[in-house]
This record gives structure tokens, sequence and C-alpha cells, in this order.
């Protein structure tokens, strides 16, 4: 095994410029979900970093196949058969605050910037690579191998469907959607919106407009804005001020014409660490709170959610208790976006759950919580991924990192979904090394070009393991 590994490594070594190349030219790609054309389900963006990687793999020699727009994929070998790799090619939006441009790919001190560096763009093309090494040393495969290029896992995963009602599953296989050394265990995801009809009318003195904010329901939001008529606008600043003063929160007020525009700034994050952001919509929702709007329906929502969730990501005020288990720790509770308007209030909520506990526990628990008139709405559901530790694939897995780094291949469990879920047979392997920061969704993703190369090689290993 040693010497195929070296071989292959080498292998990687001689094409890691065009690896280098490649990963640039579709980090350069803003492929964000977008408006449906004929031929792109997901937009023109989604569509040309799918046209982007396919002709490459056909470059590289390899069979391609693009379904319709919705997915496609770079096929090896021959068999019945086949060891997948997959990931996706689309991003969420990129966001504010970048010091180099989001989709520029540009290296600096050894890093290669740009949204999708890390998640998925730049591993799906080191697992192309690592394909590539094996295909060019001729090495002798049992199973077929495909590099799956999916579309839409950011936005709810739509193209999978697709592809499972008109392929069979692979038998093994992984995806670089997640962290070293492999992700055995997975929390249950349920991305929903709490609704309220808006029946009666708040103060005469003042009456929200609108409150709007955030991007994806997986991003703590980083901007929401309110806007607030008001009958005396200096008074409505001066509250402002004062609330600012005394909470040191990053809210801005602006006059437009007879209507005042409040601003919420916060620091966006991954829907599954919302620990690690500050919620722009929730800080907002505080000053919204403080404010003197009378007995009605919007002041009653608001100051539910104020009560009950405020700052807190872990759901604990909101179920009366601590959501826990050994394998993958806390409960996480993320407010992702808002929608406010005169006749109904929205809120999107992205909230991951332990493995060991079920979608029914966990709803009957959440329902008991909600007030007369909020209403569930739009549930999005993704039951929790499990593996035994003595799965071959994941024994497979272990082995390869093991050989590659020197380092025990320890199994990890997350709060954050990958794309494991949406495929049988299939485990989250890499692409962040350990102590390595976890940059997905935020600003300033990047790679370091030793890592995307690292990557290259432990893929290409690990797909010659699974389908020799």
């Amino acid at each position: 095994m040693k010497d195929v590994q070296k071989q292959i490594n080498n292998k990687i070594d001689e094409i890691k410029e065009d690896l280098i190349l490649s990963t640039q030219e579709i980090i350069k790609i803003r492929s964000v979900e977008d408006e449906p054309k004929e031929g792109m389900p997901f937009g023109e963006g989604v569509a040309k970093a799918l046209e982007y990687a396919l002709d490459k793999s056909y470059e590289l020699g390899f069979k391609i196949r693009n379904m319709n727009g919705y997915i496609g994929y770079a096929e090896y070998g021959e068999g019945e058969d086949y060891v997948a790799v997959l990931g996706h090619l689309d991003v969420v939006p990129e966001g504010d605050g970048w010091k180099y441009p989001p989709y520029g790919a540009e290296i600096h001190d050894g890093k290669m910037y740009g949204r999708g560096t890390l998640d998925d763009k730049a591993p799906i093309i080191a697992a192309l690579y690592g394909l590539k090494a094996i295909k060019d040393l001729n090495l002798p495969l049992s199973k077929k191998v495909r590099i799956i290029f999916g579309t839409n896992e950011e936005s709810g995963c739509g193209e999978m469907p697709y592809y499972m009602e008109r392929e069979k599953p692979p038998v093994a296989g992984f995806t670089p959607d997640g962290q070293y050394p492999i992700i055995y265990a997975e929390k249950g995801i349920l991305t929903f919106n709490l609704v309220q009809d808006l029946k009666d009318k708040c103060s005469e003195n003042l009456i929200i407009k609108s409150v709007k904010g955030g991007q994806r329901p997986n991003m703590v939001p980083d901007y929401c804005e309110a806007v607030i008529w008001a009958k005396d606008n200096n008074k409505l600043l001066e509250a402002l001020n004062e609330f600012v003063d005394k909470t040191n929160l990053d809210l801005k007020g602006e006059i437009n014409g007879g209507e005042i525009t409040i601003k919420s700034y916060g620091v966006s994050a991954h829907g599954s660490t919302p620990e690690k952001g500050k919620n722009a919509i929730m800080n907002i929702f505080k000053f919204l709170g403080a404010l003197p709007l009378g007995e009605c329906d919007l002041s009653t929502y608001i100051n539910f959610f104020n009560s009950y969730v405020g700052t807190e990501t872990n759901g604990k005020n909101f179920f009366g208790k601590s959501i826990k288990d050994k394998p993958s720790g806390e409960l996480s509770f993320n407010v992702g976006k808002v929608n406010i308007d005169e006749e109904k209030a929205s809120l999107t909520i992205n909230m991951r759950y332990p493995v060991t506990y079920d979608y029914d526990y966990i709803m009957n628990l959440f329902n008991k919580r909600l007030i007369y008139g909020i209403k569930v709405e739009d549930m999005q559901k993704q039951k929790p991924l499990y593996f035994s530790p003595d799965n071959p694939l994941i024994n497979a897995l272990q082995k390869v990192y093991t050989v590659q780094t020197g380092e025990e291949a320890k199994l990890l469990a997350i709060g954050g979904g990958t794309y494991a879920k949406e495929m049988p047979n299939i485990v989250a392997f890499g692409p962040i090394f350990p102590g390595k920061p976890d940059l997905d969704h935020q600003v300033n993703e990047y790679i370091e070009i030793v890592d995307l190369i690292k990557n290259a090689k432990i893929y290409g290993n690990a797909i010659y393991e699974l389908a020799k």
C-alpha cells in the first residue's frame, strides 16, 4: 500500500500547478443560487461552475455527464458498482468585509482567498485531481469512480432527488464537506418559519413598516434593518442613541423622508455554530422590544422572541432545559432570516438537534412553548446521520488518513449538516485539518495551498483504497 500511496503522492506533486490553476478558475465564478433559466435550474452562475467542472474533467480524460443542469459527474473505470466523491459547486453569498476580492482567488502568503475555497469548490477539484493521479498511473480498480458535482447544497439540496431518482447510489464514498479526520455523526437539521398574522395595529405614534434581514437560514445574519414611521422622529433617534449607549449594540438610525431606517450590524457565522456570530436580527429585536408599541400582535411577537430566544444559541431557555447528548453535544438554535411587514411577521429558524434525539420529541417540546397565533410553516427536515465506528468505510478512511498524516484518525460528531446526508453510503471526510480555522460561510474564506495539495493526496489515496 505504501508504494502505491507514494506513487499517487508523487504524481499529484507533478500536476499540482494545474490543480492550483483549475481551483482558481472555478473560484472566480460567482455560483450563488439565482433565478432559474432553461437548462439552469439554479441560475446562471451555478450553471457556469458546473460547466467549468465538467469541461475540466473532460480535458483531464474522464467521461462526463451533465444531468440537465441539476448535477453532473466525471467518471472513470468499469463495473456496475461505483465509489463516489460528492461535492457541491454552489456557494453562499459572499457578504461584506473581505480584504481580498471574494471571487478573485488571489493567493497571499500561501493562502488562496475566495468564496468556496473550503466549502466545497477547492476540495472537490482536489478530489478530481486525486482521481487524475490514479488514471495517469493506470492503477487497477475493481469499481468505477464518480466525482459528483452538486449544485444546490446551500439552498436545500434540490438537485439530489433528481440524481437519486435516475441513478443508483454508490457502494461507498465520501464528501469533502466537513472536517478531518472523519465525521461519523451529524445532528438532525430543521429549517422552518415561525409566522404570525398581524391583525391588530400598534401605537398610533409608532408604526413598524418593515423589518428585513438575513441571507440564508444557515447563516448568522450580519445585517438587518427596520423601517419605522414615528410621530416624532427626533424622539425616536434619541431613544435609539440612549439604547446604543446602554447596550453597546451596533445600531444606527437614518431619516429617510418621513420614516426612519434602523440598521443593525452583526457578525456572520455558520448556522451550526451560531455562538461564533452576532445576530443582527435579534439585536434589532432588542431595540424594537424597548419601544412603546402598545399591546398588539407585533409587540407580542417581538417580546416572545426577546424573552425565549434573545442572544441565546442553544435553545435552553426556549425548551426549558438543555437538549444535548454525549456523541454530538448541545442543540443549536439560529434565527437566520426575518421578514415583517404591516400584515405578517415571519422568522426563519435553523435548528440542529443531537443525534440520539428524534424529530417528534423535539417538535412536541418546541410546540409547547409557542403562544397562540404563531404557526410553524415550510418545515424542511434532515434526520441525524450516524455510522458505526466499525463500518468498513470508516475503517478504510481511517487507514488512509493515518498513513498520510501520521496522526490518529479520531471520529468526530458535529452540529453542522454535511452533504453526506444526501446520499447513502457517504461520510464527511475533510477538507479542514485539525487546528485549522473553519471559515465556511465567513468572510475571508481561504485554503492554504499546502492544504489544497495535501487534500488531493489524501483523496486520491482514499479513492484508490475504496475502489481498488
